[in-house]
């Protein structure tokens, strides 16, 4: 573990970042394969009801990650510091903790399916198939739990790959399964609903397997899955501000979607093949962000502060320069993207107009990821609470809800909600890091 702190840090950084990116645009080729699949041998309707459902499951899942990254955190933590014994107490405690919390998720999801899909305004056609993807899908939340417990806890130990190998071989499950369910046996919702649970359970064995064979030191026996109040403390003092932030990043989303359901099929269903195709755009900025709180633990946990700083400063340079390039791209060809996803030609030109606007979003967001992953491993997490609060509350939301209201003819201007509500963020968070960070030296660095 020593040459890590030793090797270049933009190098180290992009080293763990690429298997965080390609786990990263597997999981999320879940829903963009379900919503082609669907489209392919099905109507509006079902595409409607797999965009809604499957943007609730993914609400659930970025919840799931920002809990579990107080797990990474951690781990990561203590394995800088050589305090293997708090590693073990991690992972007993976290096992038994977020098992339980797995368990209340999916019996939430199941109890109140109707309400949730009523809370978004899902379009009267798409109801009924919209609450069977979702109902299907709420089984499937243990194993989404069971998955990045595990993932969590091999990226603290520095480990990025085994998690994408198992992401790789559910990806294959799934897709296969979309065209046996969906096209062959004609299940539409329910079968892209299928097709997703059987690949999150597929996820979990292989990521279980890898960590069994590769981390044999830290296997707990049963005697050793227990909470210890103080390291449960440590953890979620990380990972709920991380939870919390990503909860309400979703929930604009969820807002911003209900706001386009009111305004009729065609709109509902551009604003949800445009967040299936920001999802993958944010990928690299997302991935980075993971990768710089693992990275950040792990050299605060040696006492090298002037190196967590350094991967912070690579992260920005890689992930805003994309950001440029997929903003500046899409202000020439965001139909094409938009056509990938549908045949229909008038949700392909209303959804053109919303990633116009939404795409510059990917350079303001790219800013404040990085600094949120560098904010988490130092164990600041609620930095990114606040920004994300003021944001989403202060500008996503009632930005997108004025835009609907005095602009009922484009998509536009809510697409400039977003970007506005990360420039917000950007400048907070540049202002956390100047009055806590920046004005610091290297510190005392262990050699």
């Amino acid at each position: 573990m020593n040459s890590i702190y030793e090797e270049n840090p933009g190098r180290v950084l992009v080293r763990f970042a690429i298997p965080y990116m390609v786990a990263a645009f597997l999981q999320t080729l879940y829903g963009l394969v379900d919503l082609f699949v669907v489209g392919l041998y099905n109507t509006s309707t079902t595409t409607t009801a797999v965009s809604v459902g499957s943007q609730i499951m993914h609400m659930m899942t970025v919840v799931i990650l920002g809990l579990v990254l107080g797990i990474t955190v951690q781990v990561g933590n203590s394995l800088g510091a050589g305090n293997f014994d708090k590693i073990k107490k991690v992972i007993g405690t976290s096992s038994l903790f977020f098992g339980v919390t797995a368990v209340a998720f999916a019996g939430l999801m199941m109890v109140f399916n109707t309400s949730i899909v009523e809370l978004v305004l899902t379009p009267a056609e798409a109801v009924a198939e919209t609450r069977q993807y979702l109902l299907i899908c709420s089984i499937g939340v243990p194993f989404i739990f069971a998955f990045n417990i595990v993932s969590g806890i091999l990226r603290g130990l520095g480990d990025s790959r085994s998690p994408m190998n198992a992401v790789v071989g559910a990806c294959i499950v799934n897709v296969i399964l979309d065209f046996v369910f969906v096209g062959g046996y004609g299940l539409g919702a329910r079968g892209a609903a299928l097709a997703t649970i059987i690949g999150q359970l597929a996820s979990f064995f292989v990521v279980y397997f890898l960590y069994k064979k590769n981390y044999g030191k830290y296997r707990l026996i049963l005697s050793e899955i227990r909470v210890d109040m103080d390291i449960l403390r440590q953890v979620v003092f990380v990972g709920i501000p991380v939870a919390l932030q990503d909860g309400f990043i979703q929930v604009a989303f969820m807002v911003i979607t209900a706001i386009a359901n009111s305004r009729g099929l065609i709109d509902s269903a551009a604003v949800g093949v445009v967040e299936k195709l920001i999802c993958f755009f944010f990928l690299i900025p997302s991935s980075f962000m993971s990768a710089i709180s693992a990275i950040t633990a792990q050299n605060i946990g040696a006492g090298k502060l002037s190196r967590a700083k350094e991967s912070l400063r690579w992260g920005l340079i890689i992930t805003v320069g994309w950001g440029l390039f997929i903003g500046l791209i899409n202000q020439f060809i965001p139909g094409e993207f938009v056509a990938i996803f549908t045949k229909d030609e008038l949700v392909r030109q209303a959804g053109a107009v919303y990633l116009r606007g939404y795409a510059i979003d990917t350079a303001f967001a790219a800013v404040h990821f990085c600094f949120s992953g560098f904010f988490c491993g130092a164990q600041k997490s609620w930095i990114s609470f606040v920004h994300n609060l003021i944001s989403v509350l202060l500008i996503r939301i009632p930005g997108s809800y004025l835009a609907s209201l005095y602009f009922p003819d484009t998509l536009y201007p809510m697409g400039l909600a977003a970007p506005t509500g990360s420039l917000v963020s950007a400048v907070i968070c540049i202002v956390f890091y100047v009055a806590l960070f920046r004005s610091r030296p290297g510190g005392q660095e262990k050699k």
